[in-house]
């Protein structure tokens, strides 16, 4: 399997990783059975994405796609990173291999599910706004 050397950056190097204790929004998803687990940890200020955290398990792909996922929203207001769609963190990545695309859809779902969580929180809700959030155990191998 040959992976771009952003892929690769990415993995070797993943960005914003950890938890937020207070966060304002949370998304999990993923499936233990396919062994890729995202977990998204949102901070908003203003209706701006000021902070986002990662912790994934899962192959290096899973981690590359929840790193760049996270550099694609990070300081951006939360009408943008509802529009963040797997293709283009793929696109962001340079390409990914065809059986390792179901790892940007975990990216883009925790986002996702990250900001219905801060919705639910604030007491609006998600569906109006997000459509329908993708199951978290979506496992495409």
């Amino acid at each position: 399997m040959i992976y771009s050397e952003k892929v690769m950056e990415h993995f070797a190097n993943p960005r914003n990783v950890g938890e937020i204790p207070d966060a304002d929004g949370i998304g999990e998803v993923g499936n233990a059975k396919c062994g890729d687990i995202m977990k998204m940890y949102i901070k908003v200020n203003d209706g701006v994405i000021t902070d986002v955290k990662f912790k994934t398990f899962g192959c290096g792909a899973a981690v590359a796609t929840s790193s760049m996922a996270t550099e694609l929203i990070k300081g951006k207001p939360i009408e943008e990173a509802m529009k963040l769609t797997n293709k283009a963190v793929v696109e962001a990545l340079d390409g990914l291999p065809t059986v390792k695309l179901h790892c940007s859809v975990l990216a883009e779902q925790a986002i996702h599910a990250a900001l219905s969580d801060y919705y639910t929180r604030q007491g609006i809700d998600p569906k109006p706004i997000l459509g329908e959030v993708a199951p978290p155990d979506t496992c495409e191998i």
